[in-house]
């Protein structure tokens, strides 16, 4: 097995997750295909309305967040789903030219009491601004392969 196996997280550990830069065109882009709000996709309408100007959708910063994770640890990890995110707030408007910085922390690991091939990290996820703007903080929690299935 590559990658990170549930053995390896631990509460505490802290990985950086890398950087991405969010351009105007993919959000207008993702606002047209789901979330088509004028603040979202119209930049002129946007400059009227409660946050002066055009702003990423917050499941558009959401989906930036999993790319990071994706690309930093869970493509290669002994990942077996995930029952879902307990918590997710969208702390500031993400904005066209913000690059965005992903972490995530290890929050707690619980072995499974029914399927000993595998174990629950719940973690908490981030992602802050080139200010250092905390935008983005969610829970949840993902299932991981062992190792030693046997334990």
């Amino acid at each position: 097995m590559s990658g990170h196996a549930f053995e390896d997280f631990e509460p505490g550990q802290v990985y950086e997750l890398g950087s991405r830069t969010v351009t105007e065109a993919e959000i207008l882009e993702f606002a047209r295909q789901f979330d088509p709000q004028p603040f979202h996709l119209d930049p002129e309408a946007a400059k009227e309305s409660v946050f002066g100007g055009l702003i990423a959708s917050g499941w558009h910063t959401g989906a930036i967040w999993m790319r990071l994770y994706v690309d930093a640890m869970l493509g290669g990890a002994a990942s077996r789903g995930s029952p879902g995110v307990e918590e997710l707030r969208w702390l500031a408007p993400v904005r066209p030219g913000d690059t965005l910085t992903g972490s995530l922390t290890v929050l707690d690991v619980t072995p499974s009491a029914t399927r000993p091939d595998r174990g629950t990290v719940r973690i908490r996820g981030e992602l802050t601004n080139q200010d250092g703007v905390t935008v983005l903080r969610m829970t949840s929690r993902g299932h991981f392969g062992r190792r030693d299935a046997a334990a």
